[in-house]
């Protein structure tokens, strides 16, 4: 209202936001798979599936990680919008 609050963005810039988030989801799904594979799976592979153990601890690390990358992505996100309201003073 009246041209106050969020600045509209481009085209161009939406893009490169949903391109980011895209970039920072794909990082955190590689370090999350990495991460949990090496805490909860097997080294020998002596089955060919994962055995319900594996299968509850993978499932277990993957919504901790989540819930943690989620958790660290808000504080970031009020601490930015925290420093953009102070420049604005």
């Amino acid at each position: 209202m009246f041209g106050f609050g969020q600045p509209k963005l481009s085209s161009e810039e939406k893009i490169a936001a949903v391109e980011n988030e895209i970039k920072v989801m794909t990082e955190m799904q590689t370090r999350m798979a990495k991460i949990c594979s090496q805490k909860c799976l097997d080294r020998t592979y002596r089955e060919g599936e994962l055995s319900k153990g594996e299968a509850s601890c993978l499932d277990r690390c993957s919504v901790k990680f989540f819930e943690a990358h989620t958790t660290i992505s808000e504080q970031l996100q009020k601490e930015q919008a925290a420093k953009g309201g102070m420049m604005g003073r």
